[in-house]
């Protein structure tokens, strides 16, 4: 069989006798219909002759046996239909093989290119990289790395590109160390190789890297420094990048709108509008941004002076000024807008829909959705977030039910709904039936269950994602880590620490924040320090973990000194910040700088103290015996017109209890029972303290008001970790299967204890006996 086809290069005209591989003649149409793309493959089972060999302008070959397609071949041959020595394919113009493989209805996950065939390919004569290079492309591109790495090892030869191909597909695919291991052992690189490096790493978080590789490039191009400038915008370091956009030679449209996109990311609006007219040419980009930066910054009349003024207005545009009327609330404006749009697009009915949501109004947004002449997936999952939102959560389920897209984002949503709502076990089983899981459903599920106090749950589903879902990502190992520090079990932290460090996620800020909050509940402060210190960049949740973790173990000094690191910084301090830095003067009784941050936080950065920040100072004098500043400072907040809580009074309570004040006390505890009247603890105390003052009678009346009240003490609880193993005991409870043994020790420690005590008092008894007998003998 000898098929002609007319091809423009006129490099390659005939294919001889290929058989098709066994195609129809249907299929065999629609090849020939690529023909002028992809041109000639050459099958054959013997070699040929040396010198019979055509040149690059022709193939041939031979069969023998069996033709094409024909039964009983070998099914792995799948599309070759022989089991050829030799291959080859030419391909005159740079396609992806995907859209061959659709037309054969072939499945890349099934791996149609058998392995011994990659190899007789890679040994031809006439070796052409760009088909193996395009599938590499392909099979990153839509997660198959693995079938890329298989060919990627089955290639003898490889050129700059295949290696930049699997650089950048291991980025995409999140095998962060992969792809700088692969680079390093690069043997020539390219200003590619260098740029994408760079994106990688700053994706990765890895900052230093990044500017290490940028530092040593032999030669940049214009790519080079946006990525730089991207790199820092994205990770928050808007002075690094506005350093690297000052230092450029040669700046196009898109290094002015990554600067002014980054000044408007973290509210710099005045100084992203000095760039915006400082720019020689703009874009539809360029004039974009600024408006919604504006729009942002609620200067809702220049955003709408920028968009009269600008030259042409496309969709995007209008979209854009329609999202800014509806961020600030101008929901009739922004509906005027949209009715006089010349042209809408599917993000503009999506704007309108989620603006409407976001504000609050779901009605108006379901009209306009049955209004949309064709509704795409995203209109659906705004409706059913919207739902969700207003606390519609059976509704959104029925409404998602009815959806003609099998949504994994809808069905993720509706998870988080049922788990804000506290119905865990129907998030469960959603997550069980979902017909696709992507790896944010198992990082939800993870995170969930964590939240709604199944930690060891969530770690359970951690394993099964492991073993059979998607590979873990960043949001993953921090939840995981988040789950391991509230349990807390060290010893799963520092396996699941390993294999971060392995994949090379610990460049992520969230996930080393989770590390050092991890060892710091777990109250190895010195790695929580060590793990901090090795952070490359730091964000403000990475110093309320170091902060709190060191308050959290009785470490208020070095808390107090971290503070004060980093308010050398650029970073600001939040409300979080001064909980741990207010706690730290409480452990540390540092009385005095207690009330000093308190100020601070109030006057100075603005924040308004939350009921955890009055709580922190009434702790703090209480501690201390001053309790009559701590009154003074509750009826002060009282005038204020801050309630307060039982949280607080119960610190008041609690330095009662301690420096033994019997009246501040018993107001406390009053308060707190009208607050909380089935709070068995607060009975407890105050009977304890009536006892301990010798005021039995008033203790009794304390525990009759609690059994009238039918409140009962909740049974004490306690839990260890021991060889990485929980044991959990509660009070009155002989179950634990080691329980003789444990009692056993108790008895000897309390023995041993016993024991101490009465050498400690023989010795105290001898020193007064001295002490009386100098005292006699001065008399």
């Amino acid at each position: 069989m000898r098929w002609s086809c007319s091809e423009t290069s006129g490099s390659i005209t005939t294919i001889d006798d290929v058989a098709f591989w066994g195609l129809t003649g249907e299929h065999q149409r629609q090849v020939l219909g690529l023909l002028p793309i992809v041109v000639v493959v050459h099958v054959g089972r013997n070699r040929l002759p040396e010198g019979q060999g055509g040149g690059a302008g022709a193939v041939q070959g031979g069969a023998e046996g069996q033709g094409g397609g024909g039964e009983g071949g070998d099914a792995r041959v799948g599309a070759f239909g022989r089991k050829p020595k030799e291959w080859s394919m030419f391909i005159s113009r740079p396609i992806q093989l995907l859209k061959l493989a659709g037309v054969l209805s072939l499945n890349l996950t099934e791996k149609w290119i058998p392995t011994r065939s990659i190899q007789s390919y890679s040994t031809s004569a006439l070796l052409n990289l760009k088909p193996l290079n395009s599938r590499i492309s392909d099979c990153m591109r839509n997660g198959f790395t693995e079938e890329a790495q298989m060919l990627f090892d089955e290639m003898p030869q490889r050129n700059t590109v295949t290696y930049n191909a699997m650089i950048r597909g291991y980025f995409q695919n999140g095998h962060f160390g992969e792809g700088v291991s692969l680079f390093d052992e690069m043997p020539e690189r390219d200003i590619f190789s260098y740029n994408t490096m760079i994106a990688g790493l700053m994706k990765f978080g890895d900052i230093n890297g990044a500017s290490e590789i940028f530092q040593k490039m032999p030669f940049r191009d214009v790519v080079s420094w946006n990525s730089m400038i991207s790199g820092y915008v994205s990770n928050g370091l808007i002075g690094e990048a506005l350093r690297v956009f000052s230092g450029m030679v040669l700046k196009d449209v898109v290094s002015w709108n990554l600067v002014i996109a980054g000044l408007v990311g973290v509210g710099k609006v005045d100084l992203a509008e000095e760039f915006f007219k400082e720019m020689g040419t703009r874009d539809i980009a360029s004039w974009t941004t600024m408006i919604s930066g504006l729009a942002s910054a609620g200067r809702i009349v220049e955003a709408r002076g920028l968009f009269e003024d600008m030259p042409v207005r496309d969709v995007r545009a209008w979209n854009t000024m329609i999202a800014g009327y509806l961020e600030n609330g101008c929901i009739e404006i922004g509906e005027v807008l949209f009715q006089k749009m010349p042209q809408r697009d599917f993000r503009s009915w999506n704007e309108m829909i989620n603006g409407l949501v976001r504000n609050q109004r779901i009605q108006n947004a379901m009209r306009l959705f049955v209004e949309m002449p064709q509704k795409c997936r995203r209109s659906w999952n705004s409706i059913v977030f919207g739902l969700i939102r207003n606390g519609l959560i059976k509704e959104a389920h029925a409404f998602l039910e009815k959806s003609p897209f099998s949504d994994t984002v809808s069905w993720t949503n509706l998870i988080v709904g049922y788990f804000e709502t506290g119905e865990v076990d129907t998030a469960v089983s959603i997550f069980e039936l979902m017909p696709a899981r992507d790896a944010t459903a198992w990082n939800v599920i993870i995170w969930g269950l964590g939240e709604n106090d199944h930690g060891e749950e969530g770690l359970k589903f951690f394993v099964k994602m492991k073993e059979g879902g998607p590979f873990p990502d960043e949001a993953t190992f921090t939840s995981v880590l988040t789950i391991c520090s509230d349990l807390p079990t060290l010893h799963l932290g520092r396996q699941i620490h390993a294999q971060v460090t392995k994949t090379g996620f610990n460049y992520f800020v969230a996930v080393s924040n989770a590390m050092v909050t991890l060892y710091a509940r777990c109250g190895n402060s010195n790695s929580a320090l060590l793990l901090f210190s090795s952070m490359t960049s730091h964000d403000v949740i990475s110093w309320n973990s170091i902060i709190c973790g060191l308050a959290h173990n009785g470490n208020g000094v070095e808390a107090i000194e971290m503070f004060e690191k980093m308010r050398s910084t650029d970073i600001k301090p939040n409300r979080i910040t001064f909980v741990g830095v207010l706690s730290a003067c409480s452990h540390a009784g540092l009385v005095d700088q207690g009330k000093y941050y308190f100020d601070f936080m109030k006057y100075k950065c603005c924040l308004e103290p939350t009921i955890e920040h009055y709580t922190c100072i009434v702790d703090l004098l209480g501690r201390f015996g001053l309790i009559d500043e701590a009154m003074s400072f509750l009826r002060q907040m009282e005038a204020n017109g801050v309630e307060v809580p039982a949280s607080v009074w119960g610190a008041v309570l609690g330095a009662c209890r301690i420096h033994k004040n019997i009246q501040v006390g018993e107001i406390a505890g009053e308060r707190i029972l009208e607050i909380e009247p089935h709070n068995s603890g607060v009975y407890i105390i105050l009977a304890e303290m009536y006892l301990s003052s010798g005021k039995r009678e008033d203790a009794e009346r304390v525990w009759v008001r609690m059994r009238e009240k039918g409140v009962k003490k909740q049974p004490a609880c306690s839990w260890m970790e021991v060889n990485g193993s929980g044991h959990v005991f509660l009070s009155g409870d002989s179950s634990h299967p080691q329980f003789s043994r444990v009692c056993g020790v108790l008895g000897l420690l309390h023995m041993e204890m016993e024991i101490g005590i009465l050498k400690s008092n023989a010795a105290s008894f001898q020193e007064m006996q001295v002490l009386n007998d100098e005292c006699s003998e001065s008399v």
